[in-house]
């Protein structure tokens, strides 16, 4: 059993990890602002992508298909669309792969996607659409030779009964065609270790990439991870009792974690991480600073002040 990690020196090892990062799409002028900050202080690390989701039910179509537009046209980074079920028919679908292609796409996360109501709430397929992520990833692989990564849960789908049905959902997916597997964050790094060790069981082989949450508000991480069902261990909830109202000492704290939580799943033989950026870089710059990804000197953003 995982006890609470712990940091020591180690050598660098940023020539040995590959990392990628998730933004959402911007509301509002303000959000915009923020989320290209943020992709202008990530630029330099040289992620292998970056990703771009879609909202629940599909909210955000629009909005995802210009940022990932901006980012082709604005940015030397490898944008990757988020593409769901939910809420359309395979032919609205079929045309929105259509115009990501177009557009010069050839990455794709898909997923079943969550209901417009939120996670939680009960899904029903589009009586015209794609029932789930497997489907989808079938259609993918008809419409073009892209690559694409699906959703892994080291801790299974809430909706999944056990393991077997959730491992076998995953197995779908990768006989589909996935390329590799995104993990849901967790903090238990244990939890990602037996869960791969089951996936590989199943004869699952594809990379099973680590999704890595920094921590910018522990509220909100805790009540989400209730809702979509990743454990919150108590360790992790001491380490930033008594911050609310210490957003610095929080965020020193946040980096350490994660960091911690990445250098141990290094030493673990894991090479490829997901950083769901939440559209702030601040953390997530720390993070791979003190994992050893540097952007070059002359290259290097500065921070927003």
């Amino acid at each position: 059993m995982m006890n609470e990690p712990r940091f020591s020196r180690r050598p660098d090892i940023g020539d040995r990890v590959s990392v990628s990062f998730e933004f959402f799409p911007p509301k509002n002028d303000d959000m915009e602002a923020r989320l290209w900050e943020a992709v202008k202080r990530l630029e330099p690390l040289a992620p292998e992508f970056v990703s771009v989701t879609y909202g629940a039910g599909g909210s955000t179509r629009e909005r995802t298909a210009r940022t990932v537009a901006r980012i082709l046209a604005d940015s030397s980074l490898t944008p990757t669309a988020h593409l769901t079920c939910v809420d359309a028919s395979r032919a609205e679908i079929d045309k929105v792969i259509a115009e990501f292609a177009v557009m010069g796409v050839r990455r794709f996360v898909a997923l079943r996607g969550d209901p417009a109501e939120g996670v939680g709430s009960h899904y029903t397929p589009h009586r015209d659409g794609y029932a789930n992520a497997s489907e989808l990833v079938t259609a993918l692989k008809g419409a073009g030779d892209f690559d694409i990564s699906v959703a892994a849960y080291p801790e299974k789908h809430p909706e999944s009964p056990d393991f077997a049905t959730d491992i076998e959902m995953l197995k779908r997916k990768v006989d589909n065609g996935a390329t590799r597997a995104i993990t849901q964050f967790f903090f238990d790094n244990d939890l990602f270790e037996r869960y791969v060790e089951r996936v590989r069981r199943a004869g699952i082989y594809i990379p099973i990439v680590p999704g890595i949450l920094p921590v910018h508000n522990f509220t909100q991480v805790a009540n989400f991870s209730a809702r979509c069902g990743a454990h919150v261990p108590a360790w992790l909830a001491e380490r930033f009792e008594g911050l609310q109202g210490d957003p610095q000492t929080h965020a020193l704290i946040a980096s350490a974690v994660a960091a911690e939580q990445v250098l141990d799943l290094v030493e673990r033989g894991v090479s490829d991480f997901h950083f769901y950026t939440m559209n702030r870089a601040d953390l997530v710059f720390a993070i791979c600073h003190m994992i050893g990804i540097r952007a070059p000197a002359d290259k290097a953003a500065p921070a927003a002040a």
